[in-house]
């Protein structure tokens, strides 16, 4: 008799609980749909206001008033200019965190949009204009929106919800540390401990209604390397009395591309190596004594990428010192391969396919792009997609990074409530 008032306890608990589910994601579609305005707004004033990485001053006190007004627990100055604020459900339960990334690029914006960015800067001695060419300001009204809902909804987290406003996605400035690992050598995974982190960034090629994810990796792991290679300068009527640095960089670029053609599985995962600068001479007559290249490493798996720095560390000195010269190489590794967590993945999948609809939730390839998002994921488990901002009607999207970069504002609805609905059924499915 007991065991079958334990399983009727138990039916009953689950219809329940469902109901409850049920009852919450409409509530969460109400307000966002009643929300969706006022994210646009905050969207169009960060964007006509665009600063750089370890910049975003103005931006971080408006992210951080807005939070205040809610009520949260806010932290502000973290890694330079990130905000972070903590907002506690009723109930006692694990932690999740949800990050949005606030820095602009140094790209002078083309689209003609009533609220396009005007503002210029200084970027490495060249002035040049600002703009949110990555759709960061649409990831941080997002996020804004977020809060605004779940604030109003304490009575049914079960934990702690973790707002993460991260500055310098993009790269510090030379000299200076920023971004996802400050953050986190900051601290910004404790106090209370966080058990996952969620993320999204809208993409220009993706229709507006559509989200693509990929368990495990999902972005590359990027390096930036520095070759320099010391030759002898000699007039350029004798090559022979002299070493052509600009002979063996081409050597060297040339060498490279084996280590990816001929070296590496690449039924596996895709991998680059791209040289993008290379520095060498004054005159047309002169052959220069030395020649610098800058370049990047883009892996989407561990062991290739160590396969394939090893290697380069080898193959640069060694093709010099065939044609007599020097050379040295340096890496700095600008991200680590985003990787989603298979098994957060699997549970937190449903209810991205439930808010979007199960046809447009997109299973997607791997891409060569990076994002320090990913130093969360070396921490915890984490969940990172992609939200659609092309309309329906544009055909071909400029791409990310770009002075046409353009976003489709009605994408950003579905954002508010896919982050909203993935928080609180991870914190009340533990």
């Amino acid at each position: 008799m007991n065991t079958i008032k334990q399983l009727l306890l138990f039916f009953i608990t689950l219809i329940f609980s469902s109901l409850q589910a049920q009852q919450i994601n409409a509530e969460i579609n109400t307000m966002a749909e009643a929300l969706e305005q006022k994210v646009i707004e905050w969207r169009r004033d960060f964007h006509q206001n665009p600063e750089l990485s370890n910049r975003e001053f103005e931006t971080a006190k408006k992210i951080a008033k807005h939070l205040n007004d809610l009520g949260m627990q806010v932290t502000e100055n973290v890694a330079k200019t990130g905000v972070v604020a903590i907002l506690k459900g009723d109930n006692p339960g694990k932690t999740v965190a949800l990050r949005a990334d606030i820095d602009a690029l140094p790209v002078t914006e083309r689209a003609d949009v009533p609220f396009k960015s005007t503002v210029k800067t200084t970027f490495l001695d060249t002035e040049v204009g600002v703009s949110h060419a990555c759709g960061h300001d649409t990831h941080t009204a997002i996020l804004m929106g977020v809060a605004e809902i779940l604030s109003k909804h304490k009575d049914k987290i079960n934990g702690i919800v973790k707002f993460i406003f991260q500055p310098a996605e993009e790269g510090p400035p030379p000299g200076e540390e920023g971004g996802a690992k400050l953050m986190i050598k900051e601290g910004v995974l404790k106090n209370p401990d966080v058990d996952a982190i969620f993320g999204l960034h809208i993409n220009s090629g993706t229709e507006v209604g559509k989200i693509r994810y990929k368990p495990g990796g999902t972005m590359a792991a990027v390096e930036r390397f520095v070759i320099n290679v010391k030759g002898k300068q000699t007039h350029g009527s004798a090559p022979w009395s002299g070493v052509d640095p600009i002979l063996i960089s081409a050597k060297i670029i040339d060498g490279l591309q084996t280590i990816i053609s001929r070296e590496s599985p690449l039924v596996n995962e895709a991998a680059v190596i791209t040289v993008g600068k290379i520095t060498s001479g004054v005159r047309f007559n002169i052959i220069p004594e030395s020649a610098e290249m800058i370049g990047t490493v883009r892996t989407l798996d561990p062991e290739m990428r160590t396969l394939i720095i090893k290697r380069m560390n080898e193959m640069v000195p060694s093709i010099a010192k065939t044609y007599g010269g020097e050379a040295t190489i340096e890496f700095q590794n600008n991200t680590s391969i985003t990787y989603n967590d298979l098994d957060l993945v699997k549970k937190m999948l449903p209810t991205i396919q439930g808010i979007a609809g199960k046809e447009n939730v997109i299973l997607s390839k791997a891409t060569t792009g990076g994002e320090d998002f990913s130093y969360f994921q070396e921490v915890v488990p984490g969940f990172y997609f992609f939200l659609g901002g092309k309309s329906p009607e544009t055909k071909e999207a400029p791409s990310h990074h770009t002075p046409d970069f353009y976003i489709d504002e009605s994408g950003m609805l579905l954002g508010v409530k896919v982050m909203s609905q993935l928080t609180l059924d991870y914190l009340n499915a533990q």
